[in-house]
């Protein structure tokens, strides 16, 4: 999985991780995730933060449930993502035991998202960074978003676009002038 470099100390990097792989945990034997109590970490890691929690077994997307707008404190946003991924992500059924020991683990910590100005497609084509942006499409009533990571699969723009209208519950040709589209990058832990 592509990263940027991540900011977070390398052991707040940790407290991240051990933060998801306790939820998987908790949750699959409380069938919940855990309460934190967000007072109890440091600062950095109560800011309000927009997280998506990726689950990888052997190799292979397991899960992947986030959060595009930083509604809550980082320690809370990862828990809830974590969970989620593992045990409400519609794609797959809930991670068992077995797989929990498996599991590869990635967090990203996402910017605020910014609406792009473009005048058409191929102009927004021409401002999407690959490999660096993660977008939001939104147009029609439905709504998508591709992680930056998504760029491994997906490295032409043009693809990277298409596949997102796709997501998004769009014909990969639909274009109109009331397409809205937003840019954000991430910070990889895991």
């Amino acid at each position: 999985m592509s990263s940027n470099k991540c900011a977070l100390p390398e052991n707040l990097q940790k407290v991240v991780l051990n933060l998801a792989q306790t939820s998987i945990k908790v949750g699959l034997a409380n069938q919940a995730a855990p309460k934190v109590d967000v007072q109890a970490f440091p600062p950095e890691l109560r800011e309000l933060r927009a997280t998506f929690v990726t689950l990888e077994l052997d190799g292979h997307l397991r899960g992947c449930i986030g959060s595009l707008s930083a509604s809550r404190p980082l320690v809370e946003d990862v828990v809830e993502n974590a969970f989620a991924a593992a045990f409400r992500d519609p794609r797959f059924p809930p991670v068992t035991e077995v797989e929990r020991a498996r599991l590869a683990i990635h967090v990203s910590l996402l910017t605020p998202a910014e609406p792009m100005s473009f005048r058409s497609e191929e102009d927004l084509l021409g401002q999407i960074v690959p490999g660096v942006d993660g977008l939001i499409l939104e147009d029609a009533g439905r709504r998508g978003t591709f992680l930056p990571a998504v760029w491994e699969s997906l490295p032409e723009p043009w693809q990277f676009l298409m596949h997102l209208k796709r997501k998004a519950g769009l014909s990969e040709h639909h274009w109109s002038d009331t397409v809205k589209v937003w840019r954000y990058r991430t910070e990889v832990v895991g």
